[in-house]
């Protein structure tokens, strides 16, 4: 009879504890960002402002483990969730001393605990813990259940969970901690407000070292490590949690809201590098300057670095905003673009010979950024010393749509004024962001075969397409690998190039070498100017000490491909010698005489001397003609008073020694 009534009791207790309603399982964790290697870039807390990290127990120091399970629950491989003989103790001493000497919890009753945020002495919530724990051991592993104790276990404000509290307290993972770190991490979840080492260092040490007593006491350390241990000062602070890449980070999570777990291509100790060196090019040089960097394997197009600000914070240098996505001026950087679809073309090489001198463009005349001109340079010159006129030269033979065309299939999303782009997109008249300019760098660095960069470990880079031939990416990278590096910068032939848009708005440096390619953008997140800033001088040595911090020495440039010319002006054939657009023919000749005044359609006023007459250009002596009518023969001069019969319209001609002309139309009053 005895034993049926053990056994029927035995099944309505297994009835029971399998009727248990266990709390949800399903632990909400924080949102990670990870880099290339798997090491945090980023975390966010869980909807209620708790910092909770996944870690399953292969991922925690074997000797915080057992120091755990000798100090909380010896017996947890054994016991079905609640440990009996623990328990009967606990009571036994709470008999006798008329208080609760140990609480007799086992891991799983902790965990049954904290999943249900219920209470501790209270003897139904003992009851209910000690079911759930029953129940939690029917339908868990011990290593889940472990694992929930490792998500779970609070250890002071809003940290739960071991991984949360070592980055927190210790400033690293818990794969590998001291004897005294592991039992600091044991220690706190017994009483976590009160042994918080950033408000009570005083308790957190005593109860660490009762930890340790314990530890040694159960073998699992020895007693000469465990007086070293307590001679390790318990940490007074809290560690911020790594923050690095947040523009990136927040892209990643806004993207796909439902990842748990983000992988970047990102480099974390590289970024850690380079977000320090914002921080210092900024330093010094009033509260609104901004700078981003982005790095990037060119062959690749994985990004490596993504610095979109000097600062995430809401201050004078707006460092919320991304400014490697931001639409900006690119000055003078989409220059090398302009030359190698000009070298592509068969319009030149750099060895051709191209005028920088005043010229219009129909209704644009631009200027030289130093309003000076230096006559007949080479192609390489011109771009090497960034000369404005030339290169609109090339645009105007090119095509203004064609340039944009190329920007487009280099993956650019080049945004310009109007319905139709002109001219002035050659200096910068177009935005673009330090992503694109980046992109199109890699492009060049790349041969010439353009492909996407990407930032998302699990991403597909697209199959690259062509933009320009091997030989003319080959050669703008040449010329640009011999422009002086900036005061101080080594001279190791990166290919680079820096630009500064109009109003001093924004100051690029972007460069590349064998592997890698850079882009620095500085200016103000506002867009307003910063007076005096050239990218030659703010954003080139940032872009050299970026290069510094990337590695030790530049890999080298590739040889050049076998099809390229490599000769001297006058060794090339006769139509790359000097630069002539593809609609020389139908042009005027570049010394044809021009009236230089009056220009035509103007309304002038007859002096009592006639009407002043100015011609450029031109061989003297020349001839003046009003209307057909010889007025001025054979002058050497090239300026002449005109007698004019009276007021209205008249036509102007002037004819210069070997028979070339021009004419206007004005009205004199």
């Amino acid at each position: 009879m005895g034993l049926w009534l053990a056994g029927f009791g035995r099944d309505r207790f297994d009835v029971w504890i399998d009727a248990t309603i266990l709390p949800p399982l399903a632990v909400e964790m924080s949102v990670e960002v990870l880099d290339r290697d798997g090491d945090l870039l980023r975390a966010y807390t869980v909807a209620d402002g708790r910092w909770r990290l996944a870690l399953p127990p292969d991922n925690v120091d074997p000797l915080y483990l057992k120091m755990l399970m000798a100090y909380e629950d010896k017996r947890f491989r054994d016991h079905a969730g609640v440990d009996w003989r623990s328990m009967t103790r606990a009571v036994l001493q709470a008999a006798w001393n008329g208080r609760i000497v140990s609480g007799g919890s086992t891991l799983t009753m902790q965990v049954a605990r904290l999943l249900e945020e219920g209470t501790t002495g209270e003897v139904g919530g003992k009851l209910r813990q000690m079911r759930v724990a029953l129940a939690l051991e029917r339908r868990l592993s011990k290593d889940q259940i472990l694992q929930l104790y490792l998500y779970l276990a609070p250890f002071g404000g809003n940290l739960e969970g071991v991984r949360a509290a070592s980055i927190s307290y210790f400033g690293k993972e818990p794969k590998r901690l001291t004897p005294a770190e592991a039992a600091l991490l044991v220690a706190i979840p017994q009483s976590p407000e009160s042994r918080r080492p950033d408000r009570a260092a005083d308790r957190a040490e005593a109860a660490r070292d009762r930890v340790l007593a314990r530890a040694v006491g159960e073998g699992v350390i020895d007693a000469d490590e465990a007086e070293a241990a307590r001679r390790e000062v318990v940490p007074g602070l809290r560690k911020p949690f790594p923050a690095f890449a947040p523009h990136l980070a927040d892209r990643s999570r806004d993207e796909a809201p439902q990842a748990g777990t983000h992988r970047l291509t990102l480099d974390r100790d590289l970024q850690k590098k380079l977000e320090a060196l914002a921080l210092e090019s900024v330093e010094g040089k009033g509260e609104r300057l901004q700078v981003a960097i982005l790095v990037a394997d060119h062959a690749s197009g994985e990004i490596l670095a993504s610095v979109g600000s000097a600062g995430y914070q809401a201050d004078l240098r707006q460092g919320f905003v991304d400014m490697t996505q931001a639409l900006r001026s690119p000055g003078s950087t989409l220059k090398p673009l302009v030359y190698a679809l000009a070298f592509d073309e068969g319009l030149g090489h750099p060895e051709t010979m191209i005028d920088d001198k005043p010229m219009s463009f129909g209704a644009y005349a631009p200027q030289n950024f130093d309003k000076l001109y230096m006559g007949t340079i080479r192609m390489r010159e011109a771009l090497q010393l960034s000369r404005n006129i030339p290169v609109v030269e090339l645009t105007d033979a090119l095509g203004p749509a064609k340039l944009i065309s190329a920007m487009e299939k280099a993956g650019m999303q080049p945004v310009f004024p109007g319905d139709q782009p002109g001219l002035a997109i050659a200096l910068g008249g177009v935005g673009v962001s330090l992503s694109d300019m980046v992109q199109l760098y890699g492009t060049l660095a790349r041969g010439g075969v353009a492909r996407p960069l990407i930032w998302r470990l699990d991403a597909e880079g697209a199959e690259g397409q062509r933009l320009v031939s091997e030989v003319a990416a080959w050669q703008v990278g040449d010329i640009l690998a011999g422009l002086a590096p900036p005061p101080g910068a080594p001279s190791n032939r990166l290919a680079y190039k820096t630009g500064t848009s109009y109003g001093h708005r924004d100051a690029w440096a972007i460069g590349f070498d064998g592997k890698h390619v850079v882009g620095v953008w500085m200016g103000r997140a506002d867009g307003t100017p910063v007076p005096g800033a050239f990218g030659a001088d703010v954003a080139a040595p940032v872009l050299f000490q970026a290069f510094n911090r990337l590695k030790g020495k530049l890999d080298p440039q590739p040889p050049a491909p076998a099809s390229t010319l490599l000769v001297a002006n006058a060794e090339l054939p006769l139509p790359l010698q000097r630069f002539k657009s593809r609609s020389a023919v139908f042009e005027a000749e570049a010394d044809a005489p021009a009236v230089a005044f009056p220009p035509d359609g103007a309304e002038v006023e007859l002096l009592a001397a006639g009407l002043k007459v100015k011609v450029a250009g031109g061989t003297a002596p020349f001839t003046w003609l009003a209307d057909g009518v010889p007025v001025v023969v054979g002058s050497d001069a090239r300026e002449a008073m005109l007698a004019m019969p009276g007021a209205g319209f008249v036509t102007l001609s002037v004819i210069d020694a070997e028979g070339r002309s021009d004419r206007v139309q004005v009205r004199v009053r």
